[in-house]
């Protein structure tokens, strides 16, 4: 079969590369794709959200299979256009991805049926939300309601930064128009776990657990970014958090969505916060997480093609989903200044190093090929470097061991990806 890929960073890469993988592929193409996915597609250049040339060429090239990898594309309706052309397509429909698209709509979906999350108000008025801040116990937390690259929620540790916070996303517009509604909801701690999922509609599918870095500095400091590195399985996601979960948050959003008439096909990602009175949930996102994606899929037994089309067909209760008995860690190599300001345009070296590497993977996020043909660095982001081992202490060995394979002028990394590990 012929597959089509829409993406183009880390996600895209781990999807492509495991995609590739399947004995059905006979021909893989990715739009816009980069350096890295040139390797196992050849790369079109479409843009994301340019629906009108992406079906086209779907129909043109009798693609099989197309895969939407990014949260825009899947907010604006990419799938229903795919859908339109009577072309077959994975990932949840246009009313379906507003599960991520809008926190408001997550959070008053959670409030209804009854899924453990955080205490929560919603505010179009900046005024408004400036008042409640006034009697609101800190430390807070405020969101964009729009997508804003996993970077528009705020934590503030007092009145003031709360403050500064509302002018930033509701007067600023830092985020655009995802600030236009935002959600100001209680701090929660606890350890964070992500929860990777498949689902067709009715049934779900449980991935292996991960845990996500979004600071960009060691210690978790700095900003946020859309992630530094990450590691699976989570530790902390214990037998006992997995059994409330599928009990109180899994099932009961997938059947939530359904009641709802927004049939979720597609992946759900949990966010959740293990807090002391149990499990909650933080966010959904419609879509494999990045990086999370880069340690969850070399770890999965089953040829994912099988998934993709199990979701769209509804017979995802037939398969029996499977990960190795291993773990993973990736650590992102980044450029200095990210996500802020920082220099592109800079040689790769040493990405031979991971060819032939079992157990050693490099998935491109922000690479391109320059006017030579050499690979240079293209975003803040650039590559995820994911090493498996027996245990995680191994992996995260291996990890950082492979980071030293890589070199490019301005490469940064955070040095502690994983460091919870010691504490389990």
């Amino acid at each position: 079969m012929k597959v089509l890929i829409v993406g183009g960073g880390g996600r895209e890469h781990a999807i492509a590369w495991k995609v590739a993988k399947s004995p059905k592929v006979e021909k893989l193409y990715c739009a816009p794709g980069n350096a890295g996915i040139a390797e196992v597609a050849e790369c079109v250049n479409i843009g994301v959200m340019e629906f009108d040339k992406l079906t086209a060429f779907a129909r043109e090239n009798q693609i099989d299979l197309t895969i939407i990898g990014p949260d825009d594309p899947l907010a604006a309706g990419a799938v229903d256009a795919f859908e339109a052309a009577g072309l077959r397509v994975f990932g949840p429909r246009k009313n379906a991805a507003i599960l991520e698209a809008s926190k408001a709509f997550s959070k008053d979906l959670m409030k209804k049926y009854g899924i453990p999350t955080a205490a929560y108000e919603t505010f179009t008025s900046p005024e408004a939300a400036l008042a409640y801040l006034e009697t609101a116990k800190m430390p807070i937390v405020l969101k964009a309601d729009g997508l804003a690259l996993g970077k528009g929620v705020l934590i503030c540790k007092d009145l003031e930064e709360a403050k500064e916070g509302v002018k930033t996303l509701m007067l600023d517009k830092q985020f655009g128009s995802a600030g236009d509604e935002i959600v100001i909801e209680e701090f929660m701690t606890g350890r964070e776990v992500s929860v990777l999922s498949f689902v067709d509609g009715k049934t779900i599918k449980i991935m292996t657990s991960a845990q996500d870095h979004k600071r960009a500095k060691d210690g978790d400091q700095g900003l946020n970014t859309g992630g530094m590195g990450t590691f699976s399985p989570s530790p902390f996601y214990t037998a006992d958090v997995d059994a409330f979960c599928k009990e109180h948050i899994y099932q009961k959003t997938v059947d939530a969505m359904r009641a709802e008439g927004r049939e979720f096909k597609g992946i759900i990602f949990f966010g959740l916060m293990l807090t002391a009175d149990g499990p909650k949930v933080l966010e959904y996102n419609a879509r494999f997480g990045d990086p999370e994606t880069q340690v969850v899929l070399p770890r999965m037994k089953n040829d994912i093609v099988d998934l993709f089309e199990a979701c769209i067909d509804g017979t995802l209760d037939q398969v029996n989903l499977q990960f190795e008995d291993n773990a993973a860690v990736c650590v992102v190599l980044a450029s200095d200044g990210y996500p802020e300001h920082y220099e592109k345009g800079f040689p790769i070296h040493g990405l031979e190093h991971f060819k032939d590497a079992d157990g050693y993977y490099v998935f491109h996020a922000g690479s391109k090929f320059d006017a030579d043909g050499q690979i240079v660095t293209n975003g803040g982001r650039v590559l995820g470097v994911t090493a498996t081992g027996k245990t995680l202490k191994e992996a995260r060995t291996n990890a950082y061991k492979a980071t030293e394979f890589i070199t490019f002028d301005n490469k940064y990394m955070r040095h502690d990806i994983g460091k919870a590990i010691d504490e389990a």
